[in-house]
């Protein structure tokens, strides 16, 4: 193990398992206390909010400040149903995967504002290019649960033919970009659309999501420096979420600046939100949409959040990190803080709460039902040995023509 001596520096969290949590090298401003700018503003106007955070809803749930989006009671609702609905998916995909009905799933508890929000503040045709932890924008779609377990158990109703690993879901007509294991490769795919989508004159944007880690890999770079000089129509957002698998935000470069801050060496407006507001991650999102629509190119946004469970079902957090760190987030939980809100508003109850969430578990649960009826991992038909060939080339060339003939399939 690396060592700390003179001339080297091996970043280190704070408290490891045993430890009590400790989030204190985290400055937290108070709600509301950033200005909200023009989206035509320089960006060098606007540097110290990479270094700050916007942040909406306050102590006592209340929305304050210039960012405080004004949203419609619906709006509120749909938000609060699509992230109470995602972590009703997760929680039973995660069962079936201990059941051995699937080999691998990924939870986005404590973060499910971070898509569902975003989702709601970008139009249904904007394409996103997500990461494996991003499920709740297909959910704010209102694309269906079957289709995405029929994906996570590749059974013989996956729309890709067992071909991607679980959770890596693509739907084109949800706007929702093939996930890839490779970290980092959608922010240059989707700069590439929106710089092609700009070219054809399509006034849809692009919107991307990477965790922390990815951000020392060379397609963040690349990615930025494009999307900065053509003026890309495209949202760049950096999951913050304080761990990789076993790694803290440190190793990859957290310590010595906020992840938000990397954009401004690019000229690119960089803000950080607090990841977990479901009213400061929409009215960011929205403000870098409108920006992008308006031709005046990229913005960077740090959401800064923190994964209250494993990395995926592969990954026990307890062996590097303290059992109390999640329930010590000092931001909260982002369903629980929307409810609040919503309470304070008198258009929610904790009545009404339990009511909801015990429909939601029941539409999962129909939805599993009708998912396992087309198999599962273990069970059920698989598609053909055929269809390897299919979908690699649009029309598909003479070798592989002659492939499948030799295979007899």
């Amino acid at each position: 193990m690396l060592r700390n001596h003179p001339g080297l520096h091996v970043p280190e969290p704070l408290c490891r398992p045993g430890d009590e949590a400790d989030f204190s090298r985290f400055t937290i401003p108070a709600a509301g206390a950033l200005r909200r700018p023009p989206v035509h503003v320089d960006p060098a106007e606007i540097r110290d909010f990479a270094f700050s955070l916007v942040r909406v809803l306050d102590d006592g749930d209340h929305a304050v400040g210039e960012w405080a989006p004004n949203l419609r009671i619906d709006v509120l609702h749909k938000g609060l149903r699509a992230m109470l609905l995602t972590r009703a998916y997760d929680t039973r995909m995660v069962r079936v995967q201990r059941q051995g009905k699937t080999s691998f799933y990924m939870k986005s508890t404590g973060e499910e504002a971070v898509a569902v929000a975003a989702a709601l503040a970008l139009d249904n045709a904007d394409m996103c290019f997500p990461t494996y932890r991003q499920q709740g924008l297909l959910i704010a779609r209102d694309w269906p649960l079957t289709d995405m377990m029929n994906q996570v158990y590749s059974n013989s109703g996956d729309r890709l033919k067992g071909r991607q690993m679980p959770v890596f879901y693509s739907s084109r007509e949800a706007g929702f970009f093939s996930i890839s294991g490779n970290l980092a490769t959608q922010y240059s795919q989707a700069v590439g659309w929106a710089m092609g989508a700009a070219t054809d004159g399509d006034e849809r944007i692009a919107a991307a999501w990477i965790g922390e880690g990815a951000t020392a890999e060379g397609d963040f770079h690349y990615a930025l420096t494009f999307a900065s000089v053509y003026r890309a129509p495209v949202i760049l957002n950096i999951v913050n979420n304080q761990w990789a698998i076993s790694s803290f935000s440190g190793i990859a470069g957290g310590e010595a600046a906020p992840f938000a801050a990397r954009g401004l060496g690019f000229g690119i407006p960089a803000l950080r939100v607090d990841g977990n507001d479901f009213l400061a991650v929409y009215a960011v999102t929205h403000w870098a949409a409108t920006r992008a629509r308006a031709g005046l190119g990229p913005t960077l946004i740090e959401l800064f959040t923190y994964r209250a469970e494993g990395h995926s079902t592969s990954d026990d957090p307890t062996r590097y990190r303290p059992g109390s760190e999640p329930a010590a987030w000092p931001l909260g939980d982002p369903i629980d803080r929307l409810k609040r809100h919503l309470i304070q508003l008198g258009a929610w109850s904790e009545d009404e709460h339990v009511s909801l969430v015990e429909e939601l578990a029941r539409h999962v649960k129909e939805s599993g039902r009708e998912a396992e009826a087309l198999g599962t991992l273990k069970e059920g038909k698989r598609p053909p040995v055929s269809t390897m060939f299919d979908d690699v080339f649009r029309d598909m060339p003479a070798h592989l023509i002659a492939q499948r003939a030799q295979a007899g399939v």
